[in-house]
């Protein structure tokens, strides 16, 4: 045998001896993870959060680098402190992290092979395996299911949208003027509409980089506003915690709307007697910042898309897809797209690594100021080029793709997606296929379909 060779084999089976014998600094809290809580402590803490110490054999040089390696892109593809010790250690596990765990045990890609060959005991025994789907399939039931699904259907990773959700008529009514009022900018030649298009181009402007007041552009794709009401957070870089958040960062953009303060937008709509009246009645403390941004927030939970007929498949209309669509749908979970776009929106749900398997920004050159994504919000290490997952709903109307606005076509999106966040090089014919399935992701709003520019290819 080659060095090389015993080398590699020494370092891989050190790195299997890290489960049993890496050490937790901080001991998290597995309630979440009900009866599978056993059986995550011991297979899968070690390699998926950063409170384990690495044992001391992790310091020698030619070891070192194989161990560091494989934590990293550990916790690169799934970082339990997420779930556990850090942003949502109080909230159910996520529809995201239930979609990876039941990806990888149901095509037995953990752990690794290098990992496992020398480490017999790391498997997931059969009983093990069967506790964790149950889990996940019991935890999608009660805390994420619409009810709108098929019995059949009913633990698809990816759930039917439902037709509305709860607001408030009057604000939304309100926040739908506002939303198309170019007065909240500087120069009264940008509103939310000029960037998201409701009527004819499916909540978007179908431009690489949106144009702001005086023609500026910036440096980041506008995503669609339908839908937005169920993404975890708000912008690519998560920013903004809700819609109403989200609705206060334009106009105040020096590129996007270009406003100084508040006081001018206020003092501009002050003016309008009409719509002045309309926002006392709702809201008695007048004008402010907090009223008008509310009142965008209502209108934009209004924007939701049901009955595609992808929707209608799961509700159980066997007709609703053909053959290939509903191959295209079976590939679309075989290639890891369903454990990111996952749940009613299909995204929205998560940030992931561009660069997940392969440096996407070195591929693609030019920087961007908003590659550095989530990074450019938390200011965490860790976060560097973590985007928020886009929505798919309507995914055929919303081109250019990606953060930034790169990709004109739904075949290069899957091809890029395979290569850099899933470690596939998806062949031509399956990508047509998904292609053909992410086609029928086309809603309706306010009872007809949703109209557009449809992507070519």
């Amino acid at each position: 045998m080659k060095k090389s060779s015993l080398v590699f084999c020494a370092g891989a089976a050190l790195l299997a001896c890290i489960a049993g014998t890496a050490q937790a600094a901080e001991q998290p809290t597995l309630t979440k993870f009900k009866h599978v809580a056993g059986i995550v402590q011991e297979k899968c803490l070690a390699c998926h959060t950063r409170n384990f110490d690495l044992p001391f054999y992790a310091a020698i040089p030619g070891i070192k680098e194989i161990i560091q390696k494989d934590y990293n892109d550990g916790i690169r593809a799934l970082d339990l402190n997420q779930e556990l010790v850090e942003r949502a250690k109080n909230k159910p596990a996520s529809e995201v992290t239930l979609a990876k765990m039941e990806w990888v045990i149901q095509n037995d890609s953990m752990p690794p092979a290098k990992f496992a060959i020398v480490h017999w005991g790391s498997r997931l025994a059969p009983e093990e395996k069967l506790a964790i789907l149950d889990w996940v399939k019991t935890s999608r039931a009660e805390q994420y299911a619409t009810g709108l699904a098929a019995p059949d259907k009913a633990n698809e990773p990816v759930q039917p949208l439902p037709d509305s959700i709860p607001f408030d008529a009057k604000k939304a009514a309100l926040g739908k003027k506002l939303f198309n009022d170019k007065r909240i900018s500087v120069d009264d030649t940008v509103s939310c509409f000029s960037c998201h298009d409701i009527d004819t181009k499916a909540g978007t402007d179908n431009a690489r980089f949106a144009e702001g007041v005086r023609k500026q552009l910036g440096d980041i794709n506008a995503p669609t506003v339908f839908n937005a009401a169920f993404n975890t957070r708000q912008f690519w870089d998560g920013r903004a915690a809700d819609l109403q958040e989200q609705a206060g960062g334009p106009p105040l953009n020096p590129i996007e709307m270009g406003s100084k303060n508040w006081q001018d937008i206020i003092a501009k709509f002050q003016k309008d007697s009409a719509l002045t009246a309309e926002l006392t009645a709702l809201y008695p403390d007048g004008w402010s910042e907090a009223n008008i941004t509310n009142a965008i927030g209502e209108y934009e939970k209004t924007l939701i898309t049901p009955n595609s007929r992808f929707d209608k498949w799961l509700k159980g209309d066997a007709k609703a897809l053909s053959v290939d669509e509903q191959r295209g749908y079976d590939r679309f979970k075989a290639y890891r797209c369903a454990s990111c776009h996952v749940g009613k929106s299909m995204g929205g749900q998560s940030f992931e690594y561009m660069d997940l398997k392969k440096d996407y920004f070195a591929d693609r050159g030019h920087p961007l100021g908003s590659d550095k994504g989530l990074f450019g919000f938390s200011k965490d290490k860790n976060d560097m080029h973590k985007f928020k997952v886009p929505t798919l709903r309507n995914v055929e109307l919303t081109a250019p793709y990606l953060h930034d606005g790169t990709v004109t076509t739904l075949d290069e999106a899957v091809r890029i997606m395979g290569v850099y966040l899933a470690g596939f090089d998806i062949p031509q014919q399956d990508r047509k296929l998904i292609v053909a399935y992410l086609r029928t992701l086309t809603g309706e709003f306010e009872g007809k379909p949703l109209t557009g520019q449809v992507t070519a290819k």
